[in-house]
Formats: structure tokens, C-alpha cells, sequence
């Protein structure tokens, strides 16, 4: 169920480094398009069934096959030619750049406007990445964040074993698995859970309706404020949330009443989005 939206691979910096004064619009929307991805299969059920239970999936994935297809016309026509550059690896190419061994053969005041034009170029590729007087709002900002992560650079100078070894990976890891599993079993059965639990297939269809649209539409809604709180607040207190939601939703998950399916599933579909952004 976990499809990713068919806009995802447009790369935000890229798009941005390419239309800067267009694109804000358009990549709020993408964004959230993993997030809103499951929105397709709402979109093919209501077809499926306007269509008298024509639309079979064969027709349905044919007809997605326009999503590769603009992809690429988009990576051949749209996108930049050259990949995108980082705001340090900008500065490092200034430094680099500064002199070439062949402008020792130019005039001195010839070699100083070609370095100057070069100093210049990168000066303004920076400027398109991060607007007026944006490297120091960007700087504070980064500084800022690492902060109040509180864990920041806990594993700076650790080979990729020793990563892989530490506890840091190991428990991220059986995290990701247990709550990955519970997801996608989740939305694959929620149905067939709460037959079970409420014992009336026709609540269970009600509380499956509802799901479908706040599925994609509750993780579009909880970005901004999941941006918010990433920003604001520490690793552990994010974890901390992530353990304690995940709890609650395991205990809504064996309640068989109406009010615990709505919560639960009002919160699964905040929960998805936070989940799957703290952990990447």
C-alpha cells in the first residue's frame, strides 16, 4: 500500500536550483507526495466502482504507465544537466577555483577579473539555493537544529562497521522493523480487524471508508506541524513520541468500540508520516 506518489523522484533541490521563483508552489505539493501516495487506491476504488466493476487493475496499471513514461520526458527535457551541488561543495569549488595553473600565463589584471568572475558564478549558484542573505539564516538554522537534537554527531568518526555494529543502528533497525510490519498489516487488514473485533461487517466497512480518505489526507494535513516539531524539539523526545503513539494505537487496536476505531485510525494516520520522517 506504501506506493510512492508518481511525483516523488523530482528532486526539490533540483527543481529549485533549476525555476527558483516557480517551483515554491509546486514542490509544497510534492512534499507530501509519498504521504499522500495511498490517495491512488482511493482514487481507483471510487472508478472501480463508478465503472460497474469494469475498471479491473489491468486497465488501471496500463493506464499508470504514463507515470514512467513523464518521468522521463521530464529527467531528458526538464531537469538540470548537471547534478546538484550542495551549499558546502559550492564554497569548496570557490576555494579550488580561486587560481588555475593556466592563469599564471595571464596578465595580472585579466587573472584577477577571470577569478573574481569565477567567485562571482558560485556566489551567485549560492543565492539561488538560499536567497538573499540566506547562507547565514541557513547556518544559524543549521546550528540551531544540532542543538536541540542532542544527539548530533554521535557517530562522527566511526567507520560504516562500527556504525552497523552499534546499538544506535541495531535498535533503529528492529525498531523500523516491528513498526513496518505493523503498518502495512495494519492497512492491508484494517478491514477484517474490525470485523473481527466490532463483530458487524457494516461498522467495519464504515471504519475502512473512513480510513481510505484520512490515510492520505490526514499525512498531508500533520506535515507542517511534524516539520514544527522535528525542528523544535530533541531526538529523544521525538523517539519518545514515536514509543508512546505507537503504544496507544496498540492499545486502541484492541478496544471493539466505535470511538477506539476513529481514534486509532485519526492517529495511525498522523502517526505514518511522523514515523517514516524521524526515521529517514
Amino acid at each position: 500500500m506504501a506506493l510512492g506518489g508518481p511525483f516523488v523522484f523530482i528532486s526539490s533541490f533540483q527543481l529549485s536550483n533549476t525555476f527558483p521563483t516557480n517551483s515554491g508552489l509546486i514542490l509544497s505539493l510534492l512534499t507530501g507526495a509519498f504521504d499522500a501516495s495511498s490517495i491512488i487506491f482511493l482514487i481507483y476504488r471510487l472508478v472501480y466502482n463508478a465503472s460497474n466493476y469494469t475498471f479491473w487493475p489491468k486497465k488501471a496499471f496500463l493506464a499508470y504507465l504514463v507515470v514512467p513514461i513523464f518521468t522521463f520526458v521530464v529527467q531528458v527535457l526538464v531537469m538540470p544537466k548537471t547534478s546538484y551541488k550542495s551549499v558546502g561543495e559550492l564554497v569548496k569549488v570557490a576555494e579550488e577555483d580561486r587560481y588555475h595553473d593556466s592563469d599564471d600565463e595571464l596578465p595580472q589584471e585579466q587573472r584577477e577579473a577571470v577569478v573574481r568572475e569565477r567567485r562571482e558564478s558560485v556566489a551567485s549558484e549560492i543565492s539561488q539555493l538560499l536567497g538573499p542573505k540566506g547562507g547565514e539564516r541557513h547556518q544559524q538554522r543549521e546550528e540551531k537544529k544540532k542543538n536541540i537534537s542532542g544527539v548530533w554527531g554521535a557517530m562522527h568518526g566511526y567507520t560504516a562497521k562500527q556504525q552497523v555494529a552499534s546499538w544506535w543502528f541495531v535498535l533503529i533497525t528492529l525498531f523500523t522493523v516491528v513498526q513496518m510490519t505493523r503498518i502495512n498489516y495494519f492497512v492491508a487488514t484494517i478491514r477484517a480487524q474490525y470485523a473481527y473485533l466490532l463483530e458487524d461487517y457494516d461498522k467495519a466497512v464504515k471504519i475502512n471508508n473512513f480510513f481510505d480518505v484520512a490515510l492520505p489526507f490526514g499525512g498531508l494535513i500533520a506535515i507542517p506541524f511534524i516539520g514544527a516539531l522535528l525542528d523544535r524539539t530533541s531526538t529523544p523526545f521525538i523517539l519518545g513520541v514515536l514509543v508512546a503513539t505507537a503504544t496507544t494505537i496498540g492499545v486502541l487496536g484492541t478496544l471493539p468500540y466505535m470511538w477506539a476505531a476513529y481514534a486509532n485510525v485519526i492517529l495511525f494516520v498522523v502517526y505514518r508520516p511522523l514515523y517514516y520522517t524521524t526515521v529517514s
